[in-house]
């Protein structure tokens, strides 16, 4: 389930990336951007490699321009997972940051945010942060939910979900395969109770939503359609 694709295309980190600032909201260090008198929030969750990830700021970015208030926690505590480091493979490293954790640590945030005024959230996660936003799902403490090319998530958690879900999957994708979400789509559309979407997008690979290159316009066009649909889905559902 978290085999090399998920940690190929490492991005560069940037702690000062992005229009936003950083403060703790709910016991995390966590990245916010957009108007904190939105009334309706966004939840970035994100890939292995951290809330320092520049792409991921940027989309956080361009979902506040929609009127969002937008938060990235940094569910990692300062550790996001390293790829140079041989030591400390992928397996290892989930030992100590496993998305179970980040969906504990979750609840303070939307805690802290409801004490804040906001009154609907939707949640997206990348990769490792799918996992949590469908366990946010199953206990119904967001609004809406958004999976990108997400890692973990098994048929029995699709079955559990009980709000609005969109899945966005890649079809070179060894971690969540086109076959996989067609399963995923055939439990949904037996759950007319819950909307639900689901997309393959054809010749892209795992992580291409946030883990693109900014020079290859081809890849930015590829992550942009996705980040639209994933807009649309929460300017539909979270109001």
């Amino acid at each position: 389930m978290s085999g090399p694709q998920c940690c190929e295309n490492p991005p560069a980190l940037n702690p000062v990336s992005g229009s936003g600032h950083v403060e703790k909201l709910g016991g995390l260090d966590a990245y916010l951007s957009g108007s904190p008198d939105s009334k309706l929030c966004v939840i970035l969750i994100s890939d292995v490699f951290g809330y320092e990830a520049p792409n991921l700021r940027a989309l956080a970015d361009k979902v506040a321009a929609y009127g969002f208030y937008v938060v990235v926690p940094d569910y990692f505590y300062g550790d996001p997972f390293d790829s140079s480091n041989k030591d400390r493979p992928i397996s290892v490293w989930l030992k100590d940051h496993g998305p179970e954790k980040g969906f504990e640590d979750t609840n303070p945030v939307i805690e802290a945010l409801k004490n804040k005024g906001i009154t609907a959230i939707g949640a997206a996660g990348m990769c490792w942060g799918g996992k949590v936003v469908v366990e946010l799902s199953k206990e119904e403490l967001v609004e809406a939910v958004v999976l990108l090319h997400p890692s973990f998530v098994t048929v029995d958690d699709i079955k559990g979900v009980k709000v609005p879900i969109a899945i966005l999957g890649a079809e070179i994708d060894q971690t969540s395969p086109p076959s996989l979400l067609k399963q995923f789509e055939k439990i949904l559309a037996s759950k007319p109770e819950v909307n639900s979407y689901v997309k393959i997008y054809p010749k892209v690979a795992h992580g291409w939503t946030v883990r693109y290159k900014t020079d290859d316009p081809v890849a930015v066009k590829t992550a942009e359609e996705a980040h639209q649909e994933m807009l649309d889905w929460f300017v539909t559902y979270v109001k």
